[in-house]
């Protein structure tokens, strides 16, 4: 209720809203603030607050925190379930995901579309091609419902991940939707990690068609071009990237400190800390090279020496965004980054190795899922 004069009191719509806005910043404190505040004003027992606090916890890497409020609830309903589901896809459980879902049946709760988003992103995130075509089979055999582009897109991945690219071309060919740009770049990122050119060249010839190219589109065909060293290739899709006027979209990671959103680009030298932060990643990098750290520079796609790939990659922003958080915390505190793009393998060696050395839990949020670093080990498996 709104006085005047006296400002308004937040509801419990408007904590709805701040915890998408929390979830989508990957902003844990300023969450777990509303979180009290929700609390403190007798708003906990609101199953859409509920609901909102298990996805704002997961989407911030916090799974244990959504469980636990899974777990209090006397009363759950499909949203409850997906958010609970989706939750545990995106933070590389995949297998209690599915767990999940065979208990929400078991409890009579039916699934819904978003139900399936969830459970069949648990299974492109944790190799399960066998259950994602079951899955995808069943949706509609079992439960009546119409698989989306997204639906499709997730098999299409764990198809392509699995390198069972033909098998996903054929899936996108038969599928009773119109394919999108989105799955489309699905399969190209497929290509990527197996170095099909001929299929991604195929593939961009469908963006085209679309009229749906984008900038990401032509990095992935960089990187499969670069991996095989065809740089004469490289050259030629760089100048139509040109001719077109197609910019790529710098990487920027963020990380949350002391209530406030630091964000950081590639070769940041804007931040106020900007020394600090150079100064504490070149440490960084030296007790990891002690360690066995060695640039992966096929994650650079231009054609250099050695050296100067290596040089290139030190400075991407999950890596400032890292520094800045060992520099502003104290030894031992978990360290959070959001990041624009899919994290590369370098930047993936970088983290995994800082886990360990520094005794540090990392965990980065990326385009696509998270990853929790932890002892020298990624909750991806190393499958991206």
């Amino acid at each position: 209720m709104c006085n005047p004069g006296r400002g308004c009191k937040p509801d419990g719509v408007t904590c709805v809203h701040l915890l998408r806005a929390c979830a989508h910043l990957g902003a844990l404190d300023f969450g777990e603030r509303v979180h009290r505040y929700i609390d403190e004003n007798g708003y906990g027992n609101a199953i859409n607050l509920r609901n909102s606090l298990i996805a704002m916890y997961s989407k911030c890497g916090n799974l244990d925190k959504a469980f636990q409020i899974f777990q209090q609830m006397t009363e759950r309903n499909v949203v409850t379930w997906s958010a609970m589901i989706s939750g545990m896809a995106m933070n590389g459980n995949g297998e209690d995901a599915i767990e999940a879902f065979k208990e929400m049946q078991r409890m009579g709760v039916p699934p819904d579309e978003q139900t399936f988003t969830g459970v069949l992103s648990a299974c492109r995130h944790g190799r399960l091609v066998d259950e994602g075509l079951r899955l995808l089979e069943h949706m509609e055999m079992e439960f009546g419902l119409q698989p989306n582009v997204y639906h499709y897109g997730c098999v299409v991945d764990v198809l392509g991940r699995a390198g069972l690219l033909d098998q996903a071309y054929k899936l996108i060919n038969s599928m009773r939707v119109e394919p999108d740009a989105t799955i489309w770049r699905t399969l190209l990122g497929a290509c990527r990690i197996h170095e099909d050119f001929a299929l991604g060249e195929r593939i961009i010839g469908h963006l085209i068609e679309l009229k749906a190219q984008e900038a990401g589109d032509y990095v992935l065909l960089l990187n499969i071009y670069a991996s095989i060293g065809n740089w004469n290739k490289v050259a030629d899709v760089r100048k139509l990237m040109k001719e077109k006027g197609i910019q790529t979209t710098p990487g920027c990671s963020t990380i949350e400190l002391d209530h406030k959103i630091h964000e950081l680009v590639v070769d940041d030298d804007s931040h106020p800390r900007k020394k600090e932060i150079y100064e504490t990643l070149r440490e960084i990098e030296q007790q990891l090279k002690i360690a066995g750290y060695v640039a992966e520079i096929s994650s650079e796609l231009h054609d250099m020496d050695s050296k100067n790939k290596g040089d290139a990659l030190c400075y991407h922003s999950e890596k400032l965004a890292i520094a800045l958080g060992v520099l502003s915390t104290p030894p031992g505190a978990a360290i959070r980054v959001a990041n624009n793009v899919r994290i590369c393998i370098d930047c993936h060696n970088f983290a995994k190795l800082l886990s360990s050395v520094y005794s540090r839990k990392v965990i980065i949020r990326d385009r696509n899922r998270f990853h929790h670093f932890e002892q020298g080990h990624c909750s991806c498996n190393d499958y991206w």
